[in-house]
Order: C-alpha cells, then sequence, then structure tokens
C-alpha cells in the first residue's frame, strides 16, 4: 500500500507521454501531407459587435360597431388620441397603414312569425357588425425615445382604446457597406491560417487559386445561432456580425 502513490505517479507520467507521442504523431502526419499538397483549403472569418441604427414599431388600433360609418367615425377620433399620444412621446414620424375591414355575422333574436303572430317562427335573425383596424408603423433612429414611448403605449388602452403593440424591430443598416470591408477581413483572417498550417511543413502560399464567400450573419450579441442561407437578427439592438471566406491556396 505504501507504494500505491509511486504506482499512480508513473502511471500518470505514461499516460501523459504517450498523450504527446500521439500528438506528435499527428502534427507529423498532417505535416506530411502539407509537404505532398499542391494546395490547401481553409476557412476565414471576420466578427464585429455593432450597435442596430434603426428601430421599427408598430401598433394597431381595432374598433367594433354596428354600422360602418359609426365604426370609421369612432376609429377616427381613436386615430387622432394616438397621433397625440405619439407626437407628446416626441415621435412624430408615423405612417398609419390603409384601414382593415371585416364584416362579423352576429345572431340577433328570434325572428316573429309570418303572419305577424305572437309566436316565433323558430328562427334567428341573423345581423351584423364591422370590425375596423388600422396598424401605425414607426420608422426612426432615435431608439431611446422609440422604446420610451413603447414603455408607456398601455396608457392608450386606459383612454379607452383597444390598441396593441408588437415588439419592436432593431436593424443595422449600414450592413452592405460592411460586408465588403468583412470579406476582406475574412480573406486576410484564411490567408493567415493558411500560412499558419503550411510553415511548420516548409511549405509557402504561393497564389489564391479560388475563394468563395459564405454567408453573412447577423445574430444577437455573443450568439451562437446561424442558418444556412445567413440569418438577419431584429430581435436585439446588440449584435454580433459575422462574414466568411472559404479559400484554396495553391502551395509552392
Amino acid at each position: 500500500m505504501p507504494h500505491r502513490p509511486h504506482l499512480l505517479g508513473v502511471l500518470a507520467g505514461l499516460f501523459l507521454a504517450a498523450g504527446l507521442v500521439l500528438s506528435s504523431l499527428v502534427l507529423t502526419r498532417t505535416w506530411l501531407k502539407v509537404a505532398d499538397a499542391e494546395s490547401i483549403s481553409v476557412t476565414g472569418s471576420a466578427r464585429r459587435n455593432v450597435q442596430s441604427d434603426l428601430v421599427v414599431w408598430r401598433g394597431t388600433i381595432t374598433v367594433e360597431s354596428a354600422t360602418l360609418l359609426e365604426a370609421q367615425a369612432l376609429l377616427a377620433r381613436q386615430e387622432s388620441t394616438t397621433r397625440d399620444f405619439l407626437a407628446a412621446q416626441g415621435v412624430t414620424n408615423t405612417h398609419f397603414h390603409p384601414i382593415a375591414i371585416q364584416r362579423i355575422q352576429v345572431r340577433a333574436g328570434r325572428q316573429p312569425a309570418a303572419d305577424g303572430g305572437g309566436d316565433d317562427d323558430g328562427t334567428e335573425a341573423p345581423s351584423s357588425r364591422f370590425r375596423l383596424g388600422r396598424t401605425v408603423e414607426v420608422r426612426s433612429g432615435d431608439i431611446d425615445t422609440v422604446l420610451a414611448m413603447d414603455a408607456k403605449a398601455p396608457q392608450l388602452v386606459t383612454q379607452g382604446i383597444e390598441f396593441t403593440a408588437g415588439s419592436p424591430e432593431f436593424i443595422w443598416t449600414k450592413a452592405g457597406e460592411a460586408k465588403i470591408e468583412m470579406l476582406a477581413d475574412a480573406s486576410r483572417d484564411a490567408l493567415a491560417r493558411a500560412e499558419q498550417i503550411v510553415s511548420p511543413g516548409g511549405r509557402r502560399i504561393a497564389r489564391m487559386r479560388s475563394a468563395k464567400m459564405g454567408v453573412f450573419q447577423i445574430t444577437p450579441l455573443h450568439s451562437t445561432q446561424n442558418t444556412w442561407d445567413g440569418m438577419n437578427d431584429t430581435t436585439s439592438r446588440e449584435k454580433t456580425v459575422t462574414a466568411v471566406v472559404n479559400a484554396t491556396y495553391a502551395l509552392d
């Protein structure tokens, strides 16, 4: 028993040595492949953390009345109240979408008998009501003001307005111009990776044979989400942008 710690130490040393030998063999095999290869393919990437510079906010007013005329008048009054509320919050660049009109069939009381007697004929008289909805949309670079307004939007409900607001959409509008710069950065990263791989094997990069742009991903900050056709997140104000380049280089 007193020799057991010593035995464990010896075994640990043997395992460590075996691991180092195995790693050396793997690296040697990789360098041998590089030494015999005519080209190498690598993937380079570039990342940036960015702040959204545009917010899109939408809310919908809904009214319902027995006649279309009454519903339109009610909607007009509630729309005016909504405009005043938005202006009071510092939001003026509003756009109201076309009115959506829905006719709703409802059941009323029973129909009177055809002969005018007191008994009904057993059928129910159909009736209709009109439901109107109108969406207001705000697009603004002043994100803080719009978010402050969004937090106060429930005040409209307390004024008797059936108002529902969606989640704000956050957009980074500079993606197009940044894409070219980031692809150049990703290409430089690919070249650096290729040089790191081939240099231990005594090879050098001769020229680029081909390059293929990968998908452009805009994800929530530090997120690992991605899609095969490229992600364009609108749920997060802070985002991570990733550009990828797959490159093949000829070797000397």
